[in-house]
């Protein structure tokens, strides 16, 4: 299904916004043979595919990493006693802190950057599945027929918008003119 561009509006997110929600769609099946509507449930969500999300898990640059340097644990005696080769570094703006430690210096803060960014990257991700899911959860609603804020009724060739008492005929819904009813 496609939108009327000849109308004059735009394909924006903020027209697409108002798509969202569940439709309850009836028709009457050919081998039908009493007459009886069959009623369906369609639920769509429109999400903007450029979440935002918080600001803390995106900011890498060097004055946000603290780099914290210090003598090893476990075996090794005199020369991990001496030398401070074990890294932690912590990003500042949300905390998270990963520690590595290697006979060099070098390895050790290489180990421990790779590390703290990879979390980094599991966050902002974890991040966006839930504001997508939220958002999905939010415009969805139940799915139940209920939540309707669309009929279409083929057997009528009518589309009535729930919210506003707007309608059309479902052959002109069905070719893309959606944005009459918003």
């Amino acid at each position: 299904m496609s939108i009327d561009k000849s109308r004059g509006n735009s394909n924006t997110l903020e027209n697409l916004n108002n798509e969202a929600g569940g439709l309850r769609l009836q028709r009457i099946p050919p081998t039908e043979r009493r007459g009886r509507v069959h009623t369906s449930t369609v639920t769509v969500a429109v999400i903007n595919p450029d979440i935002v999300t918080g600001d803390a898990y995106t900011r890498r640059g060097d004055n946000d990493f603290r780099i914290e340097w210090f003598s090893g644990t476990g075996c090794g005696g005199q020369h991990k006693n001496k030398h401070q080769n074990s890294c932690r570094i912590i990003h500042i703006p949300t905390g998270i802190a990963e520690a590595r430690q290697t006979r060099s210096r070098e390895n050790s803060q290489s180990e421990a950057m790779a590390a703290i960014l990879r979390r980094l990257d599991n966050e902002l991700e974890r991040d966006k599945l839930c504001s997508t899911a939220t958002i999905r959860r939010d415009q969805v609603g139940t799915g139940m027929r209920a939540d309707k804020i669309r009929t279409i009724r083929f057997q009528d060739d009518q589309v009535v918008d729930h919210r506003n008492g707007r309608r059309i005929t479902a052959d002109r819904f069905m070719k893309g003119y959606m944005n009459e009813l918003w």
